[in-house]
């Protein structure tokens, strides 16, 4: 089934493309993988929920924000392909998330985007990944993520 009609299916829609935020490129082509740059959870180019998980927003709120990366990175994708079909596999996920002091739970941040990724994709969308606790994110986010894609 197709990738989008499956996001809909799940209640998603693609927004628009993020544009970078400073100079960098949102993704870059190196042969057959294609490398994502760190994106916020923008929603009409403004980070809504702002702070450290564990003292500012739930691990529920961050879950919700780290899907809505996940929504971000697709539609970069789209984008830049063309269409979601071309990906061949999610390859791995790189997660930042802005921890309070003693917060450890950054795993559970980034369990629901892992596992949209695979809904979307089927056994396509299951990845390596990488869940960091850091201290502050741009824009005061609570969630950054980067992907690499191995791509058509």
């Amino acid at each position: 089934m197709d990738a989008e009609k499956i996001l809909t299916e799940l209640g998603y829609t693609l927004p628009s493309p993020v544009k970078p935020a400073g100079s960098y490129v949102p993704a870059l082509k190196v042969g057959n993988f294609l490398f994502l740059s760190g994106i916020l959870p923008f929603r009409e180019g403004n980070v809504l929920k702002k702070g450290k998980v564990g003292k500012d927003l739930s691990i529920e709120e961050a879950q919700q924000e780290a899907i809505r990366v996940v929504l971000n990175a697709l539609a970069i994708v789209k984008d830049f392909l063309g269409n979601l079909e071309n990906v061949k596999q999610c390859v791995k996920i790189t997660g930042y998330i802005a921890s309070a002091k003693d917060f450890t739970e950054q795993p559970k941040v980034l369990n629901p985007a892992s596992e949209l990724m695979t809904k979307i994709f089927g056994e396509k969308g299951k990845h390596c990944r990488v869940a960091v606790g850091v201290y502050n994110l741009p824009f005061d986010a609570a969630v950054e993520m980067d992907f690499i894609f191995e791509v058509k």
